[in-house]
């Protein structure tokens, strides 16, 4: 499913990001599985990661993100009219995790859900964000990328162990007067579900004992390695823009050699490309707002700026986004 933006203008206004305090490195997990520093760096370019506090859940990182955002755009909590938060790991299944952090901001008569699309829940998000201010349905609305993958992590399961962070970013969405969104792309094959999943984590029981993740590795880098590419040039062409006009790429962070194999395949220069994978892993929801929130701080995402930004997931799903930036360096929306 992609399409161009039609109807009024809607971009980010407000932009904030959290990663727990504590680091965890690959010394640190060679010490609770068979693994090593430069075999984790090799094959997924990650260095370190960070983990939530015992007492943090997914609802702890968000309104920690969701205030920076909020103070970045210059909002009340009482202006947003919904909330959306993806995740894979909510708090509870319910309550929603986005009732909670409405709650707790104060944003007592804003709508509130939770979105499952695992890492492309950002995107997926964004466009039902978006769709909603369009529609005219609301004015405001708080989007937050967020999980704590630590969580269900297999921690003796090195080909698991070693990618995975937590995080959260957050983003408010309003009309504009000019730039904002273009498009969407996104979609998903539930035929590759089986490849990534977290067996007894709802209705269908089985035989697991233990609710871990799992992974097929190869079937989701050979996934993503296609799909990245892929849904990036169809967004691209669906509003008329080529690679050229690309000034910022935000892949998701999963593996630095699917995100340079990405980039080399678009044509995409590495001056262009946000990588932080190496110091957070891969926080699914999280990933991507947590870059753009680097690319913001290092200068490189300034007002004007065509931005590509990239997920695939659980699901599997994919989904792309381009989005002229309208955010200054002090918040302010240009």
């Amino acid at each position: 499913m992609r399409g161009r933006t039609a109807g009024p203008r809607v971009s980010i206004t407000g932009l904030g990001t959290y990663a727990p305090e504590k680091i965890v490195t690959n010394d640190d997990l060679s010490e609770l599985a068979e693994t090593n520093d430069e075999w984790i760096r090799s094959r997924t370019g990650i260095r370190e990661r960070r983990v939530a506090a015992p007492e943090q859940a997914a609802s702890d990182l968000s309104i920690i993100a969701a205030r920076k955002a909020l103070d970045n755009a210059g909002a009340d909590a009482s202006e947003i009219d919904l909330v959306i938060v993806a995740t894979v790991t909510p708090d509870m299944l319910f309550p929603a995790t986005a009732a909670l952090v409405a709650s707790e901001l104060g944003m007592t008569t804003a709508a509130a859900y939770d979105l499952s699309a695992g890492c492309t829940g950002f995107v997926y998000a964004l466009s039902q964000g978006y769709g909603s201010i369009a529609a005219g349905i609301a004015n405001k609305v708080l989007v937050i990328g967020v999980d704590v993958l630590s969580r269900i992590v297999d921690w003796t399961d090195r080909s698991t162990m070693v990618l995975f962070g937590d995080g959260a970013g957050a983003v408010v969405l309003e009309k504009v007067e000019t730039g904002g969104i273009l498009g969407f792309e996104v979609g998903a094959d539930g035929s590759g579900g089986e490849n990534l999943w977290l067996p007894c984590s709802g209705s269908r029981l089985s035989d697991e004992t233990e609710r871990t993740l799992r992974m097929n590795g190869r079937e989701v880098f050979k996934f993503a390695t296609r799909i990245m590419s892929s849904s990036a040039e169809a967004i691209l062409e669906t509003c008329g823009k080529t690679v050229a006009d690309i000034d910022v790429y935000v892949p998701h962070q999963a593996n630095v050699r699917i995100i340079d194999h990405a980039a080399e395949k678009l044509g995409i220069p590495e001056e262009k490309v946000i990588v932080n994978v190496d110091r957070y892993g891969n926080t699914s929801s999280g990933s991507i707002p947590l870059a753009l929130g680097e690319a913001v701080a290092d200068g490189r995402l300034r007002p004007g700026a065509l931005v590509l930004m990239t997920g695939m997931g659980a699901g599997l799903t994919w989904g792309s986004a381009l989005i002229e930036w309208t955010i200054g360096m002090n918040g302010a929306t240009q």
